[in-house]
């Protein structure tokens, strides 16, 4: 079956973001309890803050481990299909909140609230690796950067709007609203998701996983590095502000975040201009500029321009090395290769915090900046290197 030849440019924004609209959804459904489940079952049930953050931590754990196994029915049997099951698995989500909204045993509670977390973690894999191949699917491998951009669009708004939207239910009704909504919201997704349009799976022998992931680790590696700013920033800052004394914080983030969300949009031509590579080197250098601004920072005002240049830098790396990584992978393994690259930014986001935390019991808050600027360093190292031999690949085949 011949490969979806590339929608014309005018289209292609309208058809990309009536895709990852699903995504969309599903992080929404994620923001909504973020601020609501911790003091839930720490000031109501009566667990420890560590079970609290533990329960928290449960939806990467999930998402973490079906991250492959969705990229590869998406190659199989289509980006459409893991869309769909994403979406029925936020529905199943929901109906565990509303479950635990009906219960007062402390433990049942937990338990159906620990369920809930697992089933979001499977949904966000479903639609996070699956609305961008299937968005590439309608568009064509041209639009790469532009389906990725986009999606990342989607999932950082969903949380920033989430979260304010779930305390609001939570104070007007407890849970139990927070359940109907999600599970409702999650339907309504999956009825407009089944009436949209899928993409043909495309024949040819697909590569072996291992494979896959061997093209795609120096890759995932540089995400990884590049994301360790990023845990960094959500986890601490607050705290970090507190230890100086200062007010604002909630500006940082927000400034963070607004920042993030503009380069994507405004600026995700430029990997289709430039390519992938120099992109991902100019935001390493803003990130790292603005980590190390973070880092010695005097004043409120010169964290808060740390944390904008901070999210700015971090802005394109993801979709940047992504077109890098996906260059020379089948079309039949997309899906598999989107999922093994986005593992490298669960497992990054995972691993910074405790790792930082240790940082911080004994040199400080400031000190996991400079973590975090180390980090990208080693990321700009292993980013030219692949430019270089990417760069004596392409001369070799021109030769030939």
């Amino acid at each position: 079956m011949t490969p979806t030849p590339p929608t014309k440019a005018p289209g292609v924004t309208g058809i990309i973001i009536s895709t990852v609209v699903f995504n969309f959804i599903v992080y929404l459904l994620i923001g909504l309890p973020l601020a609501v489940f911790p003091g839930l079952v720490h000031f109501k049930l009566g667990y420890s803050a560590a079970i609290a953050g533990l329960l928290i931590s449960l939806q990467y754990a999930a998402t973490l481990i079906t991250r492959s196994v969705v990229g590869r029915i998406s190659d199989e049997r289509g980006p459409k299909t893991v869309v769909l099951a994403g979406l029925g698995c936020a529905a199943i989500s929901g109906g565990c909140i509303l479950a635990a909204s009906f219960s007062h045993a402390p433990l049942l509670i937990l338990g159906l609230l620990a369920l809930s977390r697992l089933w979001l973690g499977a949904a966000e894999s479903g639609t996070g690796t699956g609305c961008i191949a299937w968005g590439i699917g309608q568009t064509g491998p041209a639009h790469t950067a532009q389906a990725i951009s986009w999606n990342g669009v989607a999932s950082y708004g969903g949380i920033a709007l989430g979260a304010p939207v779930g305390v609001a239910l939570a104070q007007a009704g407890g849970i139990r609203e927070l359940g109907i909504a999600t599970a409702c919201l999650a339907l309504a997704g999956l009825a407009a998701a089944t009436f949209k349009r899928g993409t043909p799976v495309l024949g040819g022998v697909p590569l072996a996983l291992s494979k896959v992931f061997g093209h795609v680790l120096p890759f995932g590696l540089t995400l990884a590095l590049g994301s360790v700013g990023l845990g960094t920033m959500v986890a601490f800052i607050t705290l970090d502000y507190a230890s100086h004394h200062w007010t604002g914080a909630a500006y940082a983030l927000s400034g963070f975040g607004l920042a993030f969300v503009a380069v994507r949009i405004l600026g995700g031509q430029a990997i289709h201009r430039f390519g992938g590579f120099d992109c991902a080197l100019v935001s390493f250098a803003v990130e790292g500029v603005g980590l190390v601004l973070l880092w010695a920072a005097p004043s409120p005002a010169i964290a808060l321009l740390g944390a904008v240049l901070t999210g700015a830098g971090l802005s394109l790396i993801f979709p940047a090395m992504a077109v890098e990584a996906l260059i020379g992978i089948p079309t039949a393994n997309r899906g598999s290769a989107i999922g093994l690259y986005t593992v490298f930014l669960d497992v990054s986001l995972g691993a910074t915090g405790p790792g930082a935390g240790l940082v911080i019991g004994r040199f400080g808050y400031g000190a996991v900046y400079l973590l975090g600027a180390v980090a990208v360093a080693v990321a700009v190292v292993i980013t030219l290197r692949l430019k270089n031999r990417s760069s004596k690949t392409l001369l070799f085949v021109n030769k030939k």
